[in-house]
């Protein structure tokens, strides 16, 4: 496409082509004309252009990146209005973003995570520290350049730390994205920049793990989740997650904010304690947690309670207390009470049989081992998306525990991942798919494929194909149309005609003309060139003229008949033919000595350029007799 035909906002930014698309903007690659250099432009989709909300949004993104400069946080170069809309001018990062790495590799290793995390908290750091908070961290506002340096994008609902809610939401109101919510943003409560940590701590056990901590058929349902539910760990959806690392990412989605780091920078530098190897201080913090969860069970334990000791006498120089005494006794005596009802029970429980292991197992391998036991069984199914169809989740009672020999074990079965038709999305463009499937609970694998019937962007068809049941969060190939595709224009010069026109076809191009045209140096009827050249990339289906040669160019013999030897030799080699020149005796008296007297072809006709013609001049001869001589030149 010519620079002419191209849209320009600002009279500056050339629009090139789409590269993404998201709730409210369009994101275009650009060439900065006056820097020529790469831009990304994000441009305000139509209809949200006249709702001031949206355009309020907008604006501060612009206003609240363009202030953070820093190498983890993409830059904002400018911004503007044109033809009613808004735009902003970005950095082009080239690279994909980290949702497209994610659904296209899966888990990332865990030092990969770590240190993508590390960018993002160093990126979150500088923006705090400006008084910004994100309010909408995902991987998809993760970009990682072709080094792999990752940047933070979209600040759209970006707010400033200092200012109130009200400035910008309703109260109550709840932005971003409920896959990533913090539990206060998820019920409208004010927020801080620990909000942003707790996102990036979905976005890190999503790294590891290959899914976020929790999902739903709803946004509500998830930011319900985010609220009352614990995530499963790290390690049970990924064993090969590492102690270190996944206390982190447990510390960042504590429920309470006061439990996570208190800033981006404690944060950076426990994963760079993680990178070291060295123990995390997230480690140490979960160890405490779970023993002052421990304590209320530990203090139920029966205590002697003695008298108060007067801290002025030590034991040596008084006598023992006739309480205390009393109560040594007593507990002497519940001691020996206590092991007698321990011996009375396990009498009791002589016929108690140890319950066999089974988690893991397949149903019908377990089923066997416990009736083999003189158990009973029975058998309940749920779907787990992380547990193999027909292997065991639970039992009741817990392996390796006493119960009755002949007593009911209840198991809990895998139906594995929970079964969704795959919805219809052919013809839907490729954003809208990615949605339907997004919202059905499935994972989306973008295929570009050449497809000359089908508008680019356009989904063809989907494997598995359109009501197909499939477990909930696997993946779907999504077939998406780039249109024809472009093909190199084959060399085909110096071929004949019919050889040219198959060797144009099998490329994938129809066939113009042929147009013909002189030329000195290829044979009649043998290709020329083609229009466009050879090399040229071109799209398949596009129309590829062949020009063929007409042989030698006809030039027309100019008229020197009359002139002198020398200017008829030079008129004629002049035009590219050859000169014979042939000499006739004339009496040195007559008119004609020195000039040319005939020539063939004639003057006006036309011949083949690079062909002889032929001149005939009068000499003066001492003689009356005549005579005539040849003499040749070329030009």
């Amino acid at each position: 496409m010519a620079d002419d035909d191209l849209r320009v906002l600002g009279d500056r930014y050339e629009i090139h082509r789409a590269i993404a698309r998201g709730g409210m903007a369009q994101v275009y690659l650009a060439r900065d004309r006056t820097l020529d250099r790469p831009v990304a432009v994000k441009e305000l989709v139509p209809e949200f252009a006249t709702d001031p909300s949206f355009v309020e949004r907008f604006k501060r993104e612009a206003q609240s990146a363009a202030r953070l400069t820093h190498p983890n946080i993409v830059s904002v170069y400018d911004w503007g209005t044109q033809d009613g809309t808004y735009f902003i001018v970005m950095e082009y990062v080239d690279g994909p973003s980290l949702s497209q790495l994610i659904r296209r590799d899966g888990a990332l290793h865990p030092r990969r995570a770590a240190e993508i995390a590390g960018e993002v908290a160093a990126a979150l750091g500088f923006a705090h520290s400006q008084d910004v908070v994100h309010r909408d961290i995902k991987p998809g506002n993760v970009l990682l350049t072709s080094t792999g340096q990752a940047k933070v994008a979209d600040f759209g609902i970006a707010r400033a730390l200092s200012a109130s809610e009200g400035e910008f939401t309703q109260t109550g109101s709840v932005m971003g994205t409920a896959t990533y919510f913090s539990p206060e943003q998820a019920q409208g409560l004010p927020i801080d920049a620990r909000s942003d940590l707790y996102s990036l701590g979905v976005v890190l056990y999503e790294m590891v793990t290959g899914r976020p901590p929790f999902t739903g058929d709803t946004p509500l349902a998830i930011s319900y989740k985010h609220v009352q539910d614990q995530p499963p760990r790290p390690s049970a959806v990924s064993p090969g997650v590492p102690v270190g690392l996944e206390a982190i990412i447990l510390m960042l989605l504590s429920k309470q904010p006061a439990d996570r780091y208190d800033n981006a920078e404690a944060l950076r530098a426990d994963l760079d304690r993680f990178l070291a190897g060295q123990p995390t201080l997230a480690e140490g913090q979960l160890a405490a947690v779970a023993a002052a969860a421990a304590v209320p069970a530990a203090a139920t334990t029966v205590q002697p309670v003695v008298d108060p000791v007067d801290d002025d006498y030590s034991d040596d120089d008084q006598p023992k207390s006739r309480t205390g005494l009393f109560i040594g006794v007593l507990v002497v005596l519940l001691a020996l009470l206590g092991g007698l009802l321990f011996w009375f029970a396990r009498g009791l429980n002589a016929a108690d049989v140890e319950v066999p292991a089974t988690i893991g197992l397949m149903r019908a391998e377990a089923e066997t081992l416990l009736r083999g036991e003189g158990f009973e069984v029975e058998v309940s199914e749920q779907a787990n998306p992380s547990i193999e169809a027909g292997r065991v989740i639970s039992q009741d009672p817990a392996p390796k525990t006493k119960a009755p020999d002949g007593s009911k074990v209840t198991l809990v079965v895998s139906l594995g991942p929970a079964q969704v038709p795959v919805p219809e999305v052919a013809g839907r463009t490729q954003p809208e798919g990615e949605f339907i499937l997004a919202a059905a609970g499935l994972r989306s694998k973008i295929i570009p494929i050449e497809d000359p019937d089908t508008e680019p962007g356009r989904i063809i068809s989907s494997n598995p194909a359109a009501n197909v049941p499939v477990a909930k969060d696997s993946e779907v190939e999504l077939r998406v149309s780039k249109g024809p595709g472009e093909e190199l224009v084959p060399n085909v010069g110096g071929q004949s005609l019919s050889a040219a026109q198959a060797a144009l076809q099998a490329a994938g191009f129809k066939i113009g003309g042929p147009d013909e045209e002189p030329n000195d140096d290829v044979a009649k009827g043998k290709v020329i060139r083609t229009d466009p050249p050879v090399g040229t990339s071109v799209k398949k289906g596009s129309t590829v003229t062949v020009i063929v040669s007409s042989g030698v160019a006809q030039v027309q013999v100019p008229s020197v008949v009359g002139d002198s030897q020398s200017s008829a030799e030079a008129a004629i080699t002049g035009k590219g033919f050859k000169v014979e020149v042939t000499t006739e005796n004339l009496a040195p008296s007559d008119s004609n000595v020195g000039k040319v007297m005939s020539q063939e072809p004639s003057g006006g006709s036309s011949a083949e350029k690079g062909s002889t013609v032929r001149i005939t001049v009068g000499v003066a001869s001492p003689t009356t007799s005549t005579s005539s001589s040849t003499t040749m030149s070329s030009p």
